[in-house]
């Protein structure tokens, strides 16, 4: 009997296509007549590509929960909770939550993430610093590094700015609207926000404006001046030992404490449009098993499941990175996943971005924030070339 092939997407990173390599050997011994095929795009697309496009070739697609609007809405993949047994519980924080919309289970949760904190332990114990719990100790910090010629860090190209931002107006108990009915933030708490983001950048490298969450991990492993940064999508493998210099994570330094940090993470859908549905659903059921992900985690994954997160071989192989960040991830906010939000939060990370550059006035900013959220079709439907 010639053999089933599914193609599936995700994107270029250890973190994302390492783990589903690994898994294929262990799924084929169960399912020996399917065969999966994966294919990778780089973090600008997994951000901002419509789902509806992928799905009309991929059949199983690691995605983004924002895409849920738009996926509830033209219904381009296949609807889980009736197919699949997945239950909250199972995972950490809010993460099977953010692909529920519509009544409907949309992906499964595969991949756990939030901003969260990270540090270089070496440099952190050349001046004698221990992680800040909250935003006047981060900053206590910058000055301490400033003194020793070091710095902090944090990754504020495009969108990266609006997550801080979500991040922290959440953390401030005034987090910002889901419904584009509603004005996106009371003014006074959207100006605190930046100002305190304002004051976190006074203590980093101006390129920091140029990185994303990947350049973010990636140059606090190859400069020797980046001791700390505040919020970050965390990706564990930058804390595992063959790294030259691995990462540590710790809780977001919220003003108000942990709570807040705007949720990320992956999950993974199965195209309405697949030719072989039963074979995808398989699939995708084997991914949210939690042998899967502790395997995932052995191979650079980031698993979802809150078992793997309190397994002690996987917190020691990252570091303890899931022991030293549950606190925030099970005090997550889910960012708007209306249909139209894609276009909302790509103009409105290129606007923040322009503003800490100086580019905008604060004033200018906030209401060209309102009137987007409002009428999120103003925000433009292309990816700007910032985001490649």
């Amino acid at each position: 009997m010639a053999k089933i092939r599914l193609k599936g997407m995700t994107w270029d990173h250890r973190r994302a296509i390492d783990p589903l390599l690994a898994a294929q050997e262990f799924f084929n011994q169960r399912y020996p007549d399917i065969e999966v095929t994966w294919h990778s795009r780089p973090l600008s697309g997994f951000e901002f590509t419509p789902v509806d496009v992928l799905a009309e070739t991929y059949d199983l697609i690691i995605l983004d929960h924002p895409f849920m609007g738009l996926v509830a809405e033209s219904r381009c993949l296949l609807p889980l909770a009736s197919r699949l047994t997945l239950q909250d519980n199972d995972f950490v924080g809010p993460s099977l939550a953010t692909y529920r919309m519509a009544g409907e289970i949309w992906a499964v949760t595969v991949d756990a993430a939030c901003q969260v904190a990270v540090s270089r332990p070496d440099l952190m114990a050349r001046i004698d610093a221990e992680a800040p719990r909250d935003w006047d100790q981060l900053l206590e910090l910058g000055r301490l590094a400033q003194r020793n010629g070091l710095s902090l860090a944090i990754g504020l190209k495009g969108v990266h700015s609006l997550m801080t931002f979500f991040t922290l107006m959440a953390n401030l108990g005034t987090p910002c609207a889901t419904d584009p009915a509603q004005p996106l933030f009371e003014a006074g708490a959207a100006r605190e926000a930046l100002g305190l983001m304002r004051a976190l950048i006074a203590y980093c490298p101006p390129q920091a404006l140029d990185w994303n969450s990947i350049a973010l991990h990636d140059q606090m492993q190859a400069r020797d001046d980046l001791v700390f940064c505040p919020a970050v999508y965390c990706y564990a493998t930058y804390a595992e030992a063959d790294h030259a210099h691995p990462l540590r994570f710790h809780d977001f330094p919220g003003p108000k404490g942990p709570g807040g940090s705007t949720i990320g993470g992956t999950g993974l859908g199965v195209s309405a449009r697949s030719a072989h549905p039963d074979a995808a659903l398989a699939y995708a059921s084997f991914a949210a098993e939690l042998d899967t992900q502790l395997m995932f985690a052995r191979h650079h994954g980031q698993p979802a499941r809150r078992a793997a997160w309190e397994d002690d071989a996987i917190n020691a192989r990252f570091g303890g990175c899931y022991d030293d960040t549950r606190a925030t991830m099970d005090q997550c906010w889910i960012r708007p996943r209306y249909d139209g939000y894609l276009q909302f939060q790509e103009r409105a990370g290129d606007l923040i971005e322009a503003s800490l550059r100086g580019e905008i006035s604060a004033a200018s900013l906030l209401d060209r924030l309102q009137r987007l959220h409002a009428e999120p079709s103003l925000g433009g439907g292309t990816v700007s070339p910032r985001h490649s």
